[in-house]
């Protein structure tokens, strides 16, 4: 065999195990969130009960589906949404800046397994899109309870599933 055709396959083999590795390079899954339901008071308002109680159905609910990372952006409301599922899986919260969503995109796909963004109803619709998935309608301000998962398909796609968190009521 010749060095040319020993290398061809040596290099061959070595592609065939690092794609693999290379295909991980990217989250699993993208769940987004918009934050619980907010206190009608003051410049960076707490989660009323009602939104404590949707971020501890979020937590349950996601807590099974492997979550590497929570992201939130730095108000009191998204990071309260945030909290309960980081405490129970034992991450800590990442904070991103909601004025730069190219920067929280790249620095999620460059993870691996499923991420948790949680941002606002005037932010999820445009980081959706920037994964390459489709928002849907926009988000109302009395609506808390639409999930995002978005998910890798063939071809370099993005599958969008639009999820409910239980309905405040029903918490």
């Amino acid at each position: 065999m010749s060095l040319s055709a020993r290398l061809f396959r040596c290099l061959s083999f070595s592609l065939a195990i690092l794609a693999p590795g290379a295909a991980l390079a990217e989250p699993s899954a993208i769940y987004l969130v918009r934050h619980g339901e907010k206190a009608s008071v003051g410049q960076d308002p707490e989660l009323t009960p009602q939104g404590q109680a949707r971020a501890q159905a979020i937590a349950a609910i996601l807590s099974r589906t492997g979550i590497t990372a929570v992201f939130s952006t730095p108000t009191q409301r998204t990071r309260q949404t945030a909290q309960p599922l980081a405490q129970r899986i034992g991450l800590e919260v990442q904070l991103y800046d909601p004025r730069a969503p190219k920067a929280l995109v790249e620095k999620v796909k460059a993870l691996s397994g499923p991420v948790l963004v949680v941002g606002h109803s005037n932010t999820l619709p445009e980081l959706v899109r920037l994964f390459g998935g489709a928002p849907g309608a926009d988000i109302g301000d009395d609506e808390y309870d639409r999930v995002y998962q978005l998910t890798p398909a063939s071809g370099g796609a993005v599958r969008t599933v639009l999820l409910s968190s239980p309905p405040s009521s029903a918490l």
